[in-house]
């Protein structure tokens, strides 16, 4: 077998196994940050979904707590509840910010790249 059948033989192996092997290098880039995309995404899911089902499972099982007055006018569990929505803007203008900041350029290279001569 001569060397250039050996490599031709390893691609074709490398392209079965991985499927970004077969992809240009423009569609390896934007399936990179695609991947890096979801990553960011279900980290900011999990955080919000911890958030939330805490302060669900706080009303649950410690009732009298959420409850407690901290001022007159204003309960714990009140608190909390702001505290959630709060927290679901910052998550967004987090996301926002990364992919304004980190996503969208190197999207824009990655596709520039294509168009290039």
């Amino acid at each position: 077998m001569t060397p250039t059948a050996l490599a031709d033989a390893a691609r074709l192996a490398a392209a079965a196994t991985d499927p970004t092997a077969r992809l240009s290098p423009r569609d390896q880039a934007v399936h990179a940050l695609s991947l890096r995309r979801w990553k960011v995404a279900l980290a900011l899911t999990g955080v919000m979904l911890a958030v939330y089902f805490g302060f669900v499972l706080g009303i649950a099982f410690d009732k009298a707590a959420l409850g407690a007055p901290l001022v007159p006018g204003l309960s714990l569990g009140m608190a909390l509840g702001v505290g959630v929505i709060i927290t679901a803007f910052a998550l967004t203008a987090l996301y926002a910010r990364w992919a304004n900041r980190t996503y969208d350029p190197a999207l824009e290279r990655a596709i520039a790249t294509e168009r290039a001569p």
